[in-house]
């Protein structure tokens, strides 16, 4: 079904970050706008997503140019689960950013910038030809490049460069591939892709331009051995920034890794085999790099690549249900590890220290906060019945099912692995004896703040705590979706259909 409002969550982002442009040295406004925004643009993506679950798979042609020749954007049930997904963590950062973010960063233009990347991550999920992803990709790379940088800190000036240069590396082998998979089909628009990949006779080159995308979006998803340059620079902005990177940008990759392998290289036994190696050994090196850290923002940017094993794995598996598996966590993962990230800053500004050695004592003094963030806390581990046990479930039962047992057993080892870390980070948080630490100048601490920048950046976390208590209390619901997505995945003949129509 054709309908030219689906590209409407991606004009709006820009229209956001242009009008925020125009309000540079208006800081309170440029608050005020990214909050109202951002609640529209949430009701915006809520529309899409019902629009899409009601009446099917929407596309739009710009130019009017006949698909497979023009740019093509689609809406799905997983791109419209995408860019509700970032309209969620994006206001919840947006409102925690009231709060947190420094006066000279909002001046600098941290706001629009913001938008411009929440532009390009939309832009990223209703993609429908592979080039236009690439060049969604980039906007994504530019905008969060001088978000990481913005303050100029030393800290962050050496993590964006390793950021920077490692996802340059990966657009570089993603346009690569593009350019061998154009010379090898004439085509490239994804639904045209599906049937002209499947035909090519030569399977070697197919399956070698496969592994190029691998690698490309791999870099990008921070997969075994390619992820260093993640827990070298998530921890160096301030905790905004690290939310919406944490959340988000690596989900970027996974989301290409499944559309990609589902729609153009559906995946023979070589292809299954690389993919579930890739996947035990980022689950593997995620959570033994946790277990070794004590600074509480590489603990969660080292389970950030824990997790993107678990997905890798479902990919690896290859069956409806683990599919099923891989959505609900990434719908459960986007908005944890968001709030994670969230919930470190905020034990930033009251302690002063990212250190598991200095902290302490954080039950004793805030008991209602501490029960606040041990929601996304026991959420990360899976404990019954919130939002980390259902998918996992469902992981483990599509690999018993296709008696891969060895991907089940990483599974297990990463789930306990995660059990340690966050009771690690737990007891060394909130229940141990904390240390009196020196009051740091460059530190505005959170008793120092006012009323209303405690309350933006508490009721985020309260926001993103909500939502995943929903994903977990109301997991019949994200199943309902999280299968609806997987069987169109596993069965893209409709989505064909929708991009092509008559020339299907």
């Amino acid at each position: 079904m054709s309908n030219p409002y689906i590209v409407l969550p991606i004009i709006f982002q820009l229209f956001l970050a242009v009008l925020l442009m125009f309000c540079w040295n208006q800081k309170n406004l440029q608050k005020l706008i990214s909050v109202v925004g951002s609640v529209i643009s949430l009701a915006i993506a809520g529309v899409l997503f019902s629009s899409v679950l009601n009446n099917g798979i929407l596309t739009t042609q710009a130019g009017d140019w006949v698909a497979p020749f023009g740019i093509t954007f689609v809406a799905d049930s997983l791109s419209a689960l995408m860019v509700l997904l970032t309209a969620i963590s994006g206001l919840g950062v947006s409102v925690f950013s009231v709060g947190s973010v420094r006066n000279a960063r909002v001046r600098f233009g941290y706001f629009a910038i913001f938008h411009f990347l929440l532009m390009g991550l939309n832009g990223a999920f209703l993609a429908g030809d592979i080039f236009n992803l690439y060049v969604w990709f980039e906007i994504i790379i530019i905008s969060s490049f001088v978000l990481i940088t913005l303050g100029g800190e030393k800290a962050q000036l050496e993590g964006a460069i390793k950021y920077v240069t490692m996802n340059l590396l990966a657009s570089v082998v993603f346009l690569t591939a593009i350019a061998i998979l154009y010379g090898l089909t004439g085509s490239l628009n994804m639904a045209d892709l599906s049937a002209k990949v499947a035909a090519i006779e030569n399977r070697g080159l197919v399956n070698v331009t496969a592994v190029l995308f691998l690698v490309g979006f791999g870099i990008k998803s921070a997969i075994f051995p390619l992820y260093f340059w993640l827990p070298a620079s998530y921890h160096t902005p301030p905790p905004a920034i690290s939310a919406i990177f944490g959340g988000l940008l690596t989900k970027v990759g996974i989301y290409a890794l499944l559309r990609v392998f589902t729609l153009i290289f559906i995946p023979d036994e070589f292809l299954i085999t690389v993919i579930s190696i890739i996947a035990a050994l980022t689950i593997l090196s995620g959570g033994i790099g946790a277990l070794i850290q004590n600074n509480i923002r590489k603990i969660f940017s080292y389970l950030i690549i824990c997790h993107i094993g678990f997905m890798m794995a479902g990919l690896g598996i290859y069956t409806e249900v683990a599919i099923l598996g891989v959505v609900f966590y990434l719908t459960h993962d986007i908005i944890v590890k968001t709030n994670l990230f969230m919930v470190s800053g905020i034990i930033f500004k009251i302690k002063g220290t990212y250190s598991l050695r200095l902290l302490g004592d954080f039950y004793k003094q805030y008991p209602k906060l501490s029960l606040l963030m041990a929601i996304p806390l026991f959420s990360l581990v899976g404990i019954p019945p919130l939002s980390g046990f259902w998918a996992k479930v469902y992981l483990i039962q599509g690999g018993i099912a296709q008696n891969s047992l060895l991907l089940v057993g990483f599974i297990l080892l990463g789930s306990l692995l995660t059990l340690i870390i966050i009771a690690k980070v737990w007891a060394g948080v909130f229940w141990k004896e904390g240390v009196e630490l020196p009051k740091k100048r460059e530190v505005k601490y959170y008793h120092e703040l006012k009323p209303i920048k405690k309350t933006a950046m508490v009721s985020s976390v309260v926001f993103l705590s909500a939502v995943s208590l929903f994903i977990g209390l109301g997991a019949e619901y994200i199943i309902q979706v999280a299968a609806a997505v997987a069987e169109s995945l596993m069965n893209p003949q409709p989505y064909i259909h929708a991009v092509l129509g008559k020339n299907a």
